[in-house]
């Protein structure tokens, strides 16, 4: 999947001499089904928020439950899972390639979920813009592009930028929950959390926690799998 970031490049004389937007995800179009592309044109005003449209949950879903937020949700199925398994929790789900969010529009409708919202949006400035500070339950970010060449780490959506983000948008308890099956991402991401103030690992003595049972396996964990990846889950809560 493809969770989307940006981080501050060097001031760019094309931009006005605003920094240039070094982003974690590439757009690609891919190829939509006709099922997908009906989902987008008829689905998107029942479960579709707009990039400009705050996150209100007691306005989108009528209550007031714990709210979780996933980046980069790939073709929406462990999300849909989720949220049919916790009809007392909320989920908003932040995409930017059409055919996963297409595909996550049909699921919802399918299974006749009411406890699900997507963002087509840049995750970072839906999270800055759009997310109340001390407004989420959970945040989840599951496989994430690892950017495996070195000149390419920057793009890497766990930095201590995104993290002090994630802290401040998190309640006091509520937790984030990474999981990857690169194993040097892995690494890089406990380092990056274990130097973080104020995020604490719900794992006694280990960065890596044991993957909850609400985490359904993903197709990338089972890809990782199948080529002998180590899958590793990391539970870190706001203290």
């Amino acid at each position: 999947m493809s969770p989307d970031t940006e981080t501050h490049a060097a001031p760019d004389p094309e931009t006005g001499g605003q920094p240039r937007r070094i982003r974690s995800f590439i757009r690609r179009q891919g190829r939509i089904t006709v099922a997908q592309s009906r989902a987008l044109e008829e689905l998107w005003p029942l479960y579709g928020l707009e990039p400009d449209q705050r996150l209100e949950p007691a306005t989108l879903f009528g209550r007031r439950a714990p709210l979780v937020l996933e980046i980069g949700f790939g073709n929406g199925e462990s999300l849909a899972a989720m949220a049919e398994a916790r009809p007392d929790e909320d989920f908003v789900g932040i995409e930017v390639h059409r055919p996963g969010v297409g595909h996550l529009l049909w699921r919802i409708h399918e299974k006749g979920l009411g406890n699900v919202r997507v963002y087509r949006a840049d995750a970072i400035e839906i999270l800055t813009e759009n997310v109340a500070d001390a407004g989420l339950d959970r945040l989840q970010l599951f496989f994430p592009d690892p950017w495996p060449k070195k000149r390419h780490h920057k793009r890497r959506i766990v930095n201590p930028e995104f993290l002090d983000l994630v802290r401040r948008k998190l309640k006091p308890g509520g937790v984030f929950h990474a999981a990857t099956d690169w194993e040097p991402y892995a690494e890089q991401m406990a380092a990056t959390l274990e130097a973080r103030p104020g995020l604490i690992s719900l794992a006694n003595g280990s960065p890596f926690s044991p993957r909850p049972d609400y985490r359904p396996p993903t197709k990338f964990e089972t890809r990782g799998r199948r080529l002998g990846h180590a899958v590793r889950d990391l539970l870190y809560r706001r203290v």
